[in-house]
């Protein structure tokens, strides 16, 4: 399927949901979860975290995670991301005023207690690069079927 058929339901699913578990490897190999918010530009995500975290560990080993959203209406949303870090000024001023302007629940101001500013020592952006997004559900009360679909990119 092509990503531009399952666009505006990932986007009004993950601006709804907001919240999904992240998982990534350990150095052993042990797989680890934490619940993180991510803001989504198509098939590209990005997270607003904090420098010298498990998370950046794991990751330096390796750079791969499991995304899943999942709600009350059994909606789920499962992404398979390589992550990078974006360190350049402009980048991270560029989501700062993305997260800034993007309506709730999706958006919120990341200077109101959570982070200094876009230069800050306190805060690290973390790019996800999606290669496969598959968007599931169950039925509802009435049978009806959520939309489903899978996308791949040409490289995983």
């Amino acid at each position: 399927m092509r990503f531009e058929e399952m666009a505006a339901e990932f986007a009004a699913r993950t601006a709804r949901i907001t919240l999904c578990t992240v998982a990534s490897v350990d150095g052993t190999g042990r797989p680890r979860t934490r619940m993180l918010h991510p803001i989504w530009e198509g098939t590209t995500g990005w997270i607003a975290t904090r420098p010298g975290t498990l998370l950046e560990k794991h990751l330096a080993s390796n750079p791969h995670v499991s995304i899943q959203y999942w709600d009350q209406k059994r909606d789920k949303v499962i992404i398979e991301a390589r992550t990078q870090w974006a360190d350049d000024p402009a980048t991270r001023h560029r989501i700062w005023e993305l997260y800034k302007s993007t309506p709730e629940p999706q958006g919120y101001d990341l200077g109101d207690g959570y982070f200094t500013g876009p230069d800050g020592a306190d805060f690290r952006l973390l790019k996800l690069n999606a290669w496969r997004i598959k968007l599931d559900g169950r039925p509802d009360a009435q049978g009806n079927l959520p939309f489903r679909g899978v996308w791949t990119a040409n490289e995983t």
